[in-house]
């Protein structure tokens, strides 16, 4: 028999039993669901990505929710699982959900959480922040200087590109595409934002694109959908030196393609977009709030994308799940706070 996960345990005694798969930071979610007596039992076993195994183990005969993370699969096993165990409430700490079997979900009656609205300015932030950092091989530079390669000023040393008066295109002018169009602004670009049918209408197809057919595709392939060709992408950087991009995720997440790692044109950064501090915080918290809601049969916050109320540390959030993916499909009602 494998041996049990450790977990650490907050409220023992308490009515709700909630498992969260990692521990999130800030410790706002974790008030906030033992002051609605919950009893919380945080994973803490040293293991970078749970297996379906693993979390089965966590889900155990009783258990009332679970808030999960993005690396793990979700489908008909777990949501199974969790069914038994008379849990009607998941929640991804992530605003994608590609992850989510969401059929499976309805399936089994469970609602499915995810945590839109305060991601944006810091995805933004680091997508503008590999753009001048590929543009200007900092990187690169920083590494040479570590190394203890510098001697002295040259004429030719780590030239790369002025980012002033060039056009920059964001393909999907979204929330974050179009808070990144803003920051480049500020930089003195020439900012272009597009959308697949430009693309199709003009002759262009620098990626492969397709037209979602509803919101909730959009959402659940927004995080860490396959975009961008990597074996194509190595084979560019190869043959072109003064190309240069910046990754912060990848096509077969966790792993990168062979050359990709090599390439000194390349910034590659392990999926740290949202990696603020008030942004991850904030992810706990709603993500918390959705499994909550559910479990105190709130209803659903009518815009998932204006979230603040359930972000102000000094009220009380509204009785209302902040964003539940599938809540038109299970029939849940829509708060009218």
């Amino acid at each position: 028999m494998a041996k049990p996960l450790q977990v650490e345990v907050y409220n023992p005694n308490g009515k709700y039993r909630v498992v969260s798969t990692k521990p999130m930071p800030g410790t706002r979610w974790i008030n906030l669901l033992i002051e609605q007596d919950c009893r919380l039992e945080i994973c803490t076993q040293k293991k970078t990505i749970l297996s379906v195994e693993d979390i089965i183990s966590l889900i155990g005969d009783k258990c009332d929710g679970v808030i999960g993370q993005l690396t793990e699969d979700w489908g008909e096993k777990l949501f199974s699982a969790l069914s038994r165990a008379g849990g009607k409430a998941f929640s991804n700490m992530a605003v994608g959900y590609n992850n989510v079997d969401v059929n499976a979900a309805n399936k089994y009656g469970v609602a499915v959480g995810n945590t839109p609205g305060v991601l944006t300015e810091t995805t933004a932030e680091l997508a503008a922040s590999l753009s001048l950092s590929a543009a200007r091989r900092i990187v690169e530079a920083d590494e040479f200087m570590r190394a203890g390669l510098y001697d002295g000023w040259l004429p030719h040393l780590f030239v790369g590109n002025l980012l002033k008066g060039q056009t920059v295109g964001v393909i999907g002018a979204g929330r974050i595409g179009s808070a990144y169009a803003r920051m480049m602004v500020i930089s003195r670009c020439l900012v272009h934002l597009t959308y697949g049918q430009f693309l199709k209408a003009n002759g262009e197809q620098p990626v492969t694109w397709k037209r979602a057919s509803t919101m909730e595709e959009v959402l659940r392939e927004a995080d860490v959908g396959p975009v961008i060709d990597e074996v194509a992408l190595v084979e560019h950087l190869k043959v072109n030196p003064m190309f240069r991009v910046g990754l912060d995720v990848f096509e077969d997440e966790p792993y990168m393609k062979p050359g990709l790692a090599e390439m000194k044109n390349a910034i590659v950064v392990p999926h740290i977009a949202s990696a603020s501090k008030w942004t991850r915080e904030g992810m706990a918290t709603l993500a918390a709030l959705n499994v909550l809601g559910k479990i105190k049969g709130y209803p659903i916050w009518s815009d998932p994308n204006h979230v603040e109320p359930f972000l102000n540390e000094n009220a009380t959030p509204p009785a209302a799940c902040p964003s539940i993916v599938n809540a038109k499909a299970l029939g849940l009602p829509v708060s009218k706070l």
